[in-house]
């Protein structure tokens, strides 16, 4: 049932676990780029998203043109395991509870939900049936299966049983599964129970550079002659944070080098600690900061690092590299192994990447980067294009609507 509406014209629900501005996550800045780029086209966008400590049980605002639809939760982020867990769980339930009515004012033809979060499905399933509409699962973690992989989680633990039934009610509530590779398209046909239709689906971003005007940042932490690597994100278990200290303790004799973390995370308090045991006076570890100053503290700096944990059997594509490309940066970074991204940055000449473990290898690239500036323009335009040619924001806008026709 569409309601009348032409398929070129839609009403179009989004949903996601936080959004801007609020958040300096990956997964909101994706999700409003592409909100605006829907209303760009005609639609009328709405996005739901929790608000913990809001004070009423709902608020409604604007943002870009997009309508923000808040719904007041417990906290989920940088709480314990356990808090999360019960706070994601009622995240489908005070959704709506706070927007029953509107729902029921409101009818889309289109469902984007994002996950992580697995807690959805239930939310999903409801407004497919108040609203008759197509869903489409935006699905960038194999969540729980990272945590297993991760010795986190026993594969046959209560917990992990609980986790599996709510990500099966997500993927059971989606009529299509955009999935970010496509070795994790083959992992997910090869393990998931729930069969549904499947697209490749990269991680996405709008081609808007922030233009480096000035060196507020290397002035303000001191770094005016430096190489700055930099990586802005989660500092947590799935980005093995210890890998970036070892290559910041193999390079303290490069007085030329230094490495900025911004973020948060439970590895944070691991980090700051391996930085005072080994007196790494070329790492800055900083909290993390808006999305404002995070473009701009990016658009100082040189090079675009990231890490994922070797125990991964997923293939994921960090999505702070979109950013890195937005500002035509080299890529630097570890992967678990058999990860599609090396052959993904790498054929484009975009950065190099190595198999997380191979510290020879992370500290052979790095060093190419410091010393010869010309590689590092280079592959930063390479970068860039990359961006224009596989992960822009109009490409996902057209892979998900293809899928609601």
């Amino acid at each position: 049932m569409w309601f009348g509406k032409s398929i070129d014209l839609m009403n179009i629900c989004l949903i996601i676990d936080d959004y801007l501005p609020d958040s300096i996550k990956v997964g909101a800045k994706m999700m409003h780029e592409l909100a605006i780029e829907f209303v760009s086209r005609g639609h009328n966008v709405t996005v739901i998203t929790p608000a913990p400590g809001l004070a009423e049980q709902f608020a409604i605002g604007q943002l870009d043109g997009v309508t923000i639809c808040r719904f007041r939760s417990g906290e989920i982020k940088n709480v314990s395991k356990i808090k999360r867990a019960i706070n994601e769980t009622l995240l489908s339930y005070h959704a709506w509870w706070a927007f029953k009515r509107y729902f029921k004012a409101h009818p889309h033809e289109l469902i984007v939900f994002y996950s992580p979060s697995i807690f959805w499905g239930r939310l999903v399933s409801r407004l497919k049936n108040l609203w008759g509409a197509n869903s489409y699962l935006v699905l960038r973690d194999f969540f729980p299966q990272w945590v297993i992989d991760n010795g986190l989680l026993s594969a046959t633990s209560p917990i992990t049983c609980y986790f599996r039934f709510f990500e099966a009610l997500s993927y059971r509530a989606a009529d299509t599964i955009g999935i970010q590779s496509p070795k994790n398209i083959a992992l997910f046909s090869a393990t998931s129970t729930v069969k549904k239709p499947l697209a490749l689906l990269y991680n996405w971003a709008a081609n808007e550079p922030v233009l480096a005007d000035s060196s507020e940042y290397r002035k303000a932490l001191g770094l005016e002659n430096k190489v700055i690597y930099f990586y802005g994100g989660n500092i947590g278990h799935a980005q093995d944070m210890m890998n970036i200290v070892r290559l910041a303790i193999a390079m303290r004799t490069e007085d030329s080098a230094h490495f900025v973390l911004v973020g948060a995370g439970d590895e944070v308090e691991m980090v700051r600690a391996a930085m005072t045991g080994h007196h790494l006076s070329n790492m800055t570890l900083l909290p993390s900061v808006s999305q404002e100053v995070f473009k701009d503290m990016l658009a100082e700096f040189d090079v675009g690092l990231f890490s994922l944990h070797p125990d991964h059997t997923t293939h994921n594509f960090p999505g702070k590299l979109l950013g890195y490309m937005v500002q035509a940066k080299p890529i630097l970074g570890s992967i678990n192994p058999d990860n599609d991204l090396q052959s993904v940055v790498e054929q484009a000449n975009a950065g190099f990447v190595s198999v997380n473990g191979d510290d020879a290898a992370l500290l052979k690239n790095a060093l190419r980067l410091l010393h010869d500036g010309a590689l590092r323009e280079a592959m930063g335009g390479c970068s860039k294009q990359l961006l224009s040619d596989v992960f822009s924001v109009q490409a996902a806008a057209d892979c998900i609507l293809r899928a609601a026709i």
